[in-house]
């Protein structure tokens, strides 16, 4: 197939997008014109949460039915105005230079790579060390569903009040929902990992019908995975607004509380399921829900609080749905243009 070029100037940068009218998404016809669409409309609210954060871009070149890749690295041939991030990788034992994309131009540009999946650090690349949240991947195995995943998330908000603490849920954009905490505190990854450890564990005790916090898949079927294994400096989580690669151009999108009840109480998980022309009009209408995680100061609890916070929570609800690593050596600068 020929390569078709579109030249185009985004605020005073120029870029050239290829194949727009490739079609990315088969069963729906979503085509890479469209994919770059949602991103430049749904910028305004993605870009805060995007920006001075390492981001890892998931590729499908050929679409959604065919391979895909992850990238870590930033390409070598991307815009010498792209901002980047040296992060060190244990596993490498090198350092990384990671994509951060910190304006509309960057956006576009990583959307006309097939980049339909953003995934970013719990930290911002300039204090890697200090998760800005906790995060909670509530992950259903079936025949469990997203209304399962509802049950098991108010519990985790509950657990948090208790505390005094707000939380703040969005869809995966795939199967499940996944919980928010922010901290924006300095609070360190060896604080936060053993925290979400525990109180995924207290919940697997009081509720063994339906939460499992062992990631082995064999132990999920019918019930609902607390992953805090999420809290991690090595980890990376699919970035609110982002795309997923489902047979549908489905979002990962940030919900209100009521939403979730209201899923939980109906048992339709389609009321927690959103296209890329839903996600627009909810911001259109609604705004960013999610905006409170990007500056809400609070405090992490001792870990020692979290058996009476998960008592509270099963006492707010209780009838259940159904079915450190090493220092690296001396860092560079952190961002790089």
């Amino acid at each position: 197939m020929s390569r078709r070029e579109t030249i185009v100037d985004i605020e005073g940068r120029r870029l050239s997008l290829s194949n727009l009218d490739k079609v990315l998404y088969p069963e729906a016809g979503f085509t890479k014109g469209q994919v770059i669409d949602y991103y430049v409309r749904v910028a305004p609210v993605l870009i805060p949460h995007l920006a001075g954060r390492p981001l890892t871009l998931k590729r499908y070149p050929n679409g959604v039915n065919e391979m895909f890749f992850y990238e870590k690295n930033c390409p070598r041939h991307r815009p010498e105005w792209f901002s980047t991030a040296p992060i060190w990788s244990e596993g490498n034992h090198r350092w990384m230079e990671y994509c951060v994309v910190q304006n509309l131009p960057s956006l576009v540009w990583a959307a006309n790579l097939a980049s339909l999946e953003l995934h970013t650090s719990l930290s911002n690349a300039s204090a890697m060390p200090h998760p800005s949240y906790i995060v909670f991947d509530l992950d259903p195995g079936e025949p469990a569903n997203i209304v399962q995943c509802c049950q098991v998330a108010i519990w985790v908000r509950d657990a948090f009040t208790h505390f005094g603490l707000r939380s703040f849920a969005k869809t995966s954009g795939s199967k499940g929902l996944q919980i928010y905490i922010p901290l924006n505190s300095g609070v360190r990854y060896s604080e936060t990992k053993p925290f979400a450890h525990q109180l995924a564990l207290h919940l697997e005790h009081k509720h063994p019908e339906l939460v499992v916090s062992d990631i082995d898949k064999s132990l999920r079927q019918g019930k609902v995975l607390i992953d805090w294994s999420q809290n991690d400096v090595h980890k990376t989580t699919v970035c609110v607004y982002s795309l997923r690669a489902r047979p549908h151009p489905t979002a990962s999108t940030p919900v209100s509380w009521t939403e979730v009840s209201r899923c939980l109480q109906s048992a339709d998980p389609a009321k927690l399921e959103f296209t890329a022309p839903q996600v627009i009009e909810r911001v259109e209408r609604r705004g960013d829900l999610f905006s409170p995680v990007l500056t809400l100061y609070q405090q992490l609890p001792p870990v020692d609080a979290i058996e009476a916070a998960v008592q509270q929570s099963v006492a707010a609800s209780r009838k259940p749905a159904r079915p450190s690593p090493k220092r690296p050596p001396t860092r560079p600068s952190v961002l790089r243009a």
